[in-house]
């Protein structure tokens, strides 16, 4: 079983920052691209970026320089880094993954919450 488990998000007023963490862990043997998607309330759910094992990123136009992803190979852990936070920024976000268990598949976070309001 894969559990991905994400944190790192609240109320933030506009123009801060937060930083999101997901943490693969249980039976997965080896990870390929991992991302963040959000859902905004009455909106369907977006990419916001991803990153290759490799290192390429990939991010939504509307977080273009705003937003960074990373991730830590060895800890099996994604990471975005997002400054300069607008309100159209508050949504649920979640964690993916593209992993190995018995055969690729797509895992998904619990969800946190991220709210940018003054």
């Amino acid at each position: 079983q894969v559990q991905l488990v994400e944190s790192g998000g609240g109320l933030v007023q506009p123009g801060g920052s937060l930083r999101l963490s997901c943490a693969a862990s249980g039976s997965i043997i080896s990870i390929r691209t991992m991302g963040w998607y959000r859902q905004a309330p009455g909106k369907e759910r977006e990419l916001v970026a991803t990153i290759t094992r490799g290192g390429s990123t990939n991010y939504a136009d509307s977080v273009k320089g705003r937003f960074t992803i990373s991730r830590d190979n060895g800890k099996k852990m994604v990471y975005l880094e997002m400054n300069s936070l607008r309100p159209e920024d508050t949504a649920v976000y979640y964690c993916n993954v593209r992993g190995l268990e018995f055969s690729w598949d797509d895992y998904w976070g619990q969800g946190t919450q991220v709210t940018v309001s003054s």
